[in-house]
C-alpha cells in the first residue's frame, strides 16, 4: 500500500503540531514528501521514525534511512545524523508517529464516525455485524480487522487485526475520500500497547469478553486487562457484556457513558426465550420496556452476544429496528463457525472456526455439541512462537469437549510441531486423541474416521489461507479448499 500523497508535501512543523518536541539540530521550516517507519522504503524528502521494536530497534536504522534520502529523523534519544539532516527529540516514537500520520492526512478520523471493539473473542464477527445493520440502514462502510478490510464494498488485505498508526491513518484518509460515513475497527491489545490507535476518538468502544491470550506478549493477565481497558479512554460512549467477569470489572473502572449488554445479567440490552439449532438461533431483545424476536444465521450461544452488542451500538445511533434485524439475519463471517462441504450432501457436518484460544475453542465445541447427533470430532492445534501455557490448557479442553481430538500442527513458525504437541499433550488425560503432525493428513484422518450424525470442527486456522514454518516460510494452506479436495477424492 503506497502511503504517497501524489505530489503533495507538507511543512514538519505542521505535522509535528500537538506534539511535545526538542528540536537537535536543523529547522522545523522544511518540506516532507512521506512518513516512514521502515528505512528501506524512504526515499528522498521523507521522515523517518525511529521505533523501537522487539526483534530490533529503529534507532540503529537512522543512518541507513539518511542515505536512502531522509531530511527529519525523529527519535528517542540522540543519533548520529549529517549536517543537512533535521533531529527532532520525543519521548515516544511511537506515539509521535500516530500524532504526526493523522497530521500529514489532515486528521481523517476526525471526519468519520469510529466504533472500536476489543475483547479476547467475537471482535470479528461484531464488526461484519455491525457494518451489515449501517449498510442495511444505507449508510457506507469502512472496516478495518483480522480477516479483511473494508472500504464499502472494496475488499483490501489485512496484514495485522490493526495496522500500524500510518497505515491505519492512510485507511482513515481513503474513506473520507469515498465518502464512508462510519469506520468500525477490531482494536486489539497488541495495537493499544503500541500506541497503534493513540490520539483517535471512537464514538463507541465495544467490549466482549477477557480470556487467556497473547500472554507471550503481555507477560501479565493484569497488563492484558490494562491494555483493553484504554480503548474505553479513547471512547465517547461504552458497550459493555456484563456477563463477562471482567465485564463488570470495566464498567467499574471507566468513566464515560455506559450501556450494557448481557443475557444473565440485568442490561440495557438483554437477550430472552433463546432458541438455538445448528444454523443459527433466535431470541427476544429486550430493550427500552420494548421485545423484539432477532434471529441469526450463525450458530452458537456466544454469537447471540455478538449481536447484541452489535445491535446496542446500532440502537443508540437511531438506526431503525427493521434494519437491525435485517442486518443481523445476512451475517455471513469467513472461518467463524464455517460450515464447509456442504454442497457434497454429507451425512456428517465440517465446520471451520478460527478459534485459537483456551475460550475460542471451548465456545466452538459446546456450540457443535448442541447440533451434533452422534460424535464430535475436533482438529486442534497451538502456533508456535505463541504464549506456551495454553497449550495444555488447550489439549485438556479439545479432548475433554470432543468423543475424538485429532492433534496436529498450526503455525508452528520457528518451533518443531512435535515440540508444540507434546505441550498439548501434557493436558490431556483421556484416551481419546490421535496425533497426526500434517494438518492436512489430520484433516484428511477426521474425514475418513467420520459416521453418520457426526460433526468435525477444524479449528485454529479459520479463515487464514496460510501456514508458517521456519525462516518465516508461508505456504498456501486454505482449509476449505483441502476439506473440498479431500471430499473430491472419497
Amino acid at each position: 500500500m503506497s502511503l504517497r500523497q501524489g505530489d503533495v508535501w507538507m511543512k514538519l512543523l505542521e505535522i509535528l503540531q500537538g506534539i511535545d518536541y526538542r528540536l537537535i539540530q536543523g529547522s522545523t521550516d522544511v518540506d516532507i514528501k512521506s512518513l516512514q517507519y521502515n528505512s528501506k522504503k524512504v526515499s528522498d524528502g521523507d521522515l523517518f521514525f525511529c521505533i523501537k521494536g522487539f526483534s530490533t530497534d529503529g534507532h540503529k536504522y537512522a543512518e541507513a534511512a539518511q542515505k536512502n534520502g531522509a531530511k527529519v529523523i525523529i527519535a528517542e534519544k540522540e543519533i548520529w545524523a549529517g549536517d543537512e539532516v533535521t533531529v527532532v527529540l520525543v519521548e515516544d516514537s511511537r506515539k509521535a508517529l500516530a500524532i504526526c500520520a493523522a497530521n500529514y492526512y489532515n486528521k481523517p478520523a476526525d471526519k468519520l464516525k469510529l466504533i472500536g471493539i476489543t475483547g479476547t473473542n467475537g471482535k470479528t464477527t461484531t464488526t461484519y455485524m455491525i457494518k451489515a445493520i449501517l449498510e442495511e440502514a444505507g449508510y457506507k462502510v469502512g472496516l478495518i480487522g483480522t480477516i479483511s478490510n473494508y472500504i464499502g464494498d472494496e475488499k483490501l488485505a489485512a496484514e495485522r487485526t490493526t495496522p500500524e498508526s500510518l497505515e491505519l491513518q492512510k485507511l482513515f484518509a481513503d474513506m473520507v475520500d469515498k465518502k464512508v460515513d462510519y469506520c468500525i475497527m477490531e482494536v486489539s491489545s497488541h495495537s493499544l500497547e503500541l500506541h497503534r490507535v493513540y490520539g483517535l476518538s471512537f464514538k463507541y468502544g465495544i467490549f466482549s469478553n477477557l480470556t487467556q491470550d497473547h500472554l507471550d506478549f503481555h507477560k501479565t493477565f493484569e497488563n492484558y486487562y490494562k491494555a483493553k481497558l484504554e480503548l474505553f479512554a479513547y471512547s465517547e460512549k461504552s458497550i459493555i457484556n456484563v456477563d463477562d467477569t471482567y465485564g463488570s470489572k470495566i464498567y467499574g473502572d471507566v468513566k464515560n457513558v455506559k450501556l450494557t449488554y448481557g443475557i444473565d445479567k440485568e442490561s440495557d440490552y438483554r437477550a430472552k426465550d433463546i432458541y438455538l439449532h445448528s444454523r443459527g438461533a433466535k431470541y427476544n431483545l429486550c430493550y427500552n420496556d420494548k421485545e423484539e424476536e432477532i434471529s441469526i444465521f450463525i450458530p452458537g450461544k456466544y454469537n447471540i452476544y455478538n449481536s447484541l452488542s452489535a445491535a446496542a451500538v446500532c440502537l443508540s445511533e437511531g438506526i431503525d429496528l427493521d434494519a437491525v434485524k435485517k442486518g443481523l439475519e445476512k451475517v455471513q463471517v469467513p472461518g467463524r463457525c464455517e460450515l464447509v462441504g456442504k454442497e457434497y450432501n454429507l451425512d456428517f457436518d465440517i465446520i471451520v472456526d478460527y478459534a485459537h484460544s483456551p475460550d475460542g475453542l471451548i465456545n466452538i465445541l459446546n456450540t457443535a455439541r448442541e447440533f451434533t447427533k452422534n460424535r464430535l470430532i475436533s482438529v486442534f492445534g497451538c502456533g508456535g512462537n505463541r504464549d506456551k501455557s495454553k497449550r495444555p490448557i488447550m489439549g485438556e479442553i479439545g479432548s475433554r469437549l470432543s468423543d475424538i481430538a485429532v492433534i496436529t500442527s498450526d503455525n508452528p513458525r520457528d518451533e518443531e510441531p512435535m515440540d508444540i504437541i507434546a505441550d498439548l499433550l501434557q493436558g490431556i488425560t483421556k484416551d481419546n486423541y490421535i496425533v497426526v503432525e500434517n494438518r492436512k493428513e489430520a484433516i484428511k484422518k477426521a474425514i475418513e474416521i467420520a459416521r453418520p450424525g457426526d460433526v468435525i470442527v477444524v479449528a485454529g486456522k479459520g479463515h487464514e489461507d496460510y501456514q508458517i514454518f521456519k525462516n518465516n516460510k508461508v505456504i498456501h494452506f486454505d482449509e476449505r479448499e483441502i476439506i473440498k479436495e479431500i471430499l473430491d477424492q472419497r
